[in-house]
């Protein structure tokens, strides 16, 4: 049995469903967590059989001049779990703050954004980035442009373990009766990416707005929440089409696959992505996605069998590619099977989650095997 000490930014539905599967294991699980921010991001309760571990951290927004506090609270913590393996991310935050402890082995879990946005964008995330990995004895990524990220800033390529997360494929299924859209009948468009400019919000409410002004049968149901609500709101009433926009709040993972389910088709215009989750229930739901042409995306999405791109920030490009998936909604049953057969083949979380088991051998390994220690 492994004590393992699972440190995360802030509780939400990704570390829940890491957390659920590994209270089902031997291993002895701690839970920590460096921030807690608003909304919340996940309503659930920490599934049964994991430890909370209360410390200076967790209570509120982390801010870079708690750095030297949080790490002196996390070193003792350390030294109160006494834990043989610590799973943290990301790699620019709970994961630095392990490595600026001093904690081997640390398998350090990468959340996408911190490679693919922050540290693009800022030269102390890269420095943290590369002090993180040079200290890591194992990395988890979600897809393989994290992987060839992390290569890059030094991480050893055969210390990286890379699987696309997951989901439960019985929980976000098709519909029973999926059927032909009737000509003329509203075609839906579903929006379930935070409302920030991480995930384009802007450029997809002004691109719906572009499409809505030629097809008056569009519909937008935008769920969540976020800071440019106000933004988004001004940008569709100033089309005139601010009567076409649901705005269906947040939704509990419970209801979430119905969403998907009645939509025509799925909109993400994010800046940043690994392999996202949200993608990953639209197509087992089975229903075709129109995505930003990133890397991530292009990883999962092949234009014309289950969904299509447009040019990343474009509006005016996304606009197009909503009317061209109108006019060709005949194909979207077709489309909808083969994103549902994709997510079969790649998207499993029951196949896919065996792989953390890879990380911690080769993180605990790195231990016993002075060669190999980093």
């Amino acid at each position: 049995m492994t004590r393992l000490l699972y440190f995360t930014r802030d509780y939400n539905t990704h570390d829940y469903r890491f957390l659920t599967a590994l209270a089902r294991t031997e291993h002895q699980v701690f839970y920590l967590q460096l921030e807690r921010r608003e909304p919340v991001l996940e309503t659930r309760r920490l599934p049964a059989g994991i430890e909370p571990v209360s410390w200076e951290g967790g209570q509120r927004p982390y801010r870079p001049e708690d750095l030297s506090r949080l790490q002196a609270g996390l070193e003792r913590v350390l030294a109160q779990v006494q834990p043989d393996l610590v799973q943290a991310g990301p790699l620019h935050l709970s994961a630095y703050l392990a490595a600026r402890a001093g904690f081997s082995p640390l398998l350090s879990m990468s959340w996408g954004y911190d490679l693919l946005y922050e540290a693009p964008r800022s030269p102390e995330v890269q420095q943290a980035v590369r002090f993180t990995l040079s200290r890591s004895a194992a990395m988890l990524g979600d897809c393989a442009t994290i992987r060839r990220l992390a290569v890059g800033y030094g991480m050893p390529d055969e210390r990286i373990v890379t699987f696309p997360w997951g989901i439960d494929l019985a929980h976000f299924s098709p519909p029973q009766d999926a059927g032909l859209p009737g000509e003329g009948a509203p075609f839906t468009l579903l929006s379930t990416r935070g409302w920030e400019a991480i995930y384009g919000i802007e450029v997809l409410a002004r691109g719906f707005a572009r499409a809505a002004r030629h097809c008056p049968e569009l519909r937008l149901v935008m769920l969540g929440n976020g800071s440019q609500a106000a933004s988004l709101r001004e940008i569709f009433e100033q089309a005139g089409v601010l009567d076409r926009v649901k705005f269906a709040g947040a939704i509990g993972y419970a209801d979430l696959p119905d969403f998907h389910r009645r939509a025509d088709l799925y909109l993400s215009a994010s800046r940043s992505d690994g392999t996202s989750i949200s993608l990953l229930e639209t197509l087992a739901c089975g229903t075709p996605a129109l995505v930003s042409d990133i890397p991530g995306n292009r990883e999962w999405i092949t234009p014309g069998v289950d969904g299509w791109w447009f040019s990343d920030g474009d509006a005016q490009a996304l606009a197009e590619a909503i009317l061209q998936a109108v006019a060709q909604r005949n194909r979207l049953p077709e489309m909808g099977m083969n994103a549902r057969r994709l997510a079969e083949q790649r998207a499993d979380w029951a196949q896919n989650f065996p792989k953390l088991f890879q990380a911690f051998s080769i993180a605990l390994d790195a231990v016993k095997d002075p060669s190999q220690a980093v």
